[in-house]
């Protein structure tokens, strides 16, 4: 069932917006007369003309984990080939339990995931929630998060720096995800207390940060997730997009992540 969206505010930075102009010609160049149906492959495809390649890399998010669904980058792709005229393929590289260190490795000596993203148009990234995955240690210590978040940001930026290097020979869009919380979220994280919840939305916040700023550094597209599900202002409830472990997307949860990576994507576009 088709869920109402909470005003999901993306946003596309002018870097992003460059490169996917450029993407558009390069689009417009393609035949547009292609009977092909939308593929959706968790195989390396080269891209084909008329075809435009979306890989996706991070967390158990991206991977759909706890949803026996069809995950966000799956749908982004099936939904841009019903906007663009143009077959767009999946390939989702993300794993579960995955840290920006883990992501960073992939792309130095995964020769599988680099040649996906040596041949990617669009490459979606959403990592950092495991970086300062809740502990006993730490509990609801704000500051006991505090010392993973400079070697986050320096892993997202070498993350970004060694997609650039990858895509070198051709126009290729790079969005970086955030978190509507980096913990449990909704009536989940309500369940565990006050203290919980607040140490929750502070990491959440500074991780989300390290995302957004990094987006803005680099010319990358940037989806603000927490607007997606929890509205504008961030003051709506998300269970409703979260699955019975209460961390990660459900259904409509995945279908919500992926109107909001859509819309970022067709507003560089058509700006």
């Amino acid at each position: 069932m088709s869920r109402p969206k909470l005003g999901a505010n993306p946003r596309v930075v002018p870097g992003a917006v460059a490169i996917l102009v450029a993407l558009t010609g390069m689009l417009a160049g393609c035949s547009s007369n292609s009977s092909n149906p939308s593929k959706v492959s968790n195989s390396s495809q080269a891209s084909q003309p008329g075809s435009w390649s979306v890989v996706a890399l991070g967390d158990s998010v991206p991977a759909g984990a706890n949803c026996h669904c069809t995950p966000y980058p799956e749908l982004t792709a099936s939904g841009l080939t019903k906007t663009t005229g143009q077959t767009v393929t999946a390939t989702n590289d993300a794993a579960g339990g995955y840290t920006t260190s883990d992501v960073l490795h992939q792309l130095q000596s995964d020769n599988t995931v680099i040649g996906h993203v040596r041949t990617a148009h669009v490459i979606e990234v959403e990592i950092g929630a495991n970086d300062v995955a809740h502990s006993r240690s730490c509990g609801t210590t704000v500051e006991c998060y505090a010392p993973a978040l400079p070697a986050l940001q320096t892993n997202l930026d070498a993350i970004v720096a060694r997609l650039r290097e990858l895509t070198s020979g051709h126009k290729a869009l790079v969005v970086l995800l955030d978190y509507w919380s980096v913990w449990l979220g909704g009536k989940y994280a309500a369940d565990e207390g006050e203290a919980y919840v607040a140490t929750a939305t502070q990491v959440t916040d500074d991780v989300d940060t390290i995302i957004k700023t990094t987006a803005g550094k680099v010319g990358a597209a940037y989806v603000d997730l927490r607007a997606a599900f929890k509205g504008p202002n961030y003051a709506h409830d998300e269970t409703q997009y979260l699955s019975n472990d209460g961390d990660h997307p459900n259904a409509a949860g995945h279908e919500q992540i992926a109107a909001a990576t859509q819309t970022v994507i067709e507003r560089a576009l058509h700006p």
